[in-house]
């Protein structure tokens, strides 16, 4: 399989100026990595993942409900959600993410990935 290389995820994922951009960068049987750009207010509001989740932010900032803890994301932050654990996420300003979901540890008897 050839290398997947985007030399710029920022211009990848043009921050809409209103609303919420997705797009899948990356997918295969293993993981799936899907950028997000937001423009300042937007949100997503508060949900639940059936993998483990890494969000990487590349531009902007974002306050981050994870849980019962709040945190405030910047380019660089780095954050690991294990499955199913609630979050939010809010761009204070025009931001851009990576959202990576990984494989779930423990398959379950049906095949399925499951959270431990």
């Amino acid at each position: 399989m050839p290398a997947t290389v985007i030399t710029d995820l920022a211009a990848e994922l043009t921050v809409p100026e209103d609303g919420t951009l997705s797009r899948v960068l990356y997918r295969d049987d293993r993981m799936r990595v899907v950028g997000f750009a937001f423009a300042a207010g937007q949100e997503l509001t508060e949900h639940t993942s059936a993998l483990p989740v890494v969000i990487q932010v590349v531009s902007g900032r974002l306050d981050l409900v994870l849980g019962d803890e709040e945190t405030e994301a910047t380019p660089g932050s780095w954050i690991h959600l294990p499955a199913r654990l609630p979050h939010t996420v809010h761009a204070t300003e025009p931001s851009v993410m990576l959202l990576t979901m990984l494989p779930a540890p423990y398959p379950s008897e049906s095949g399925v990935p499951s959270a431990p």
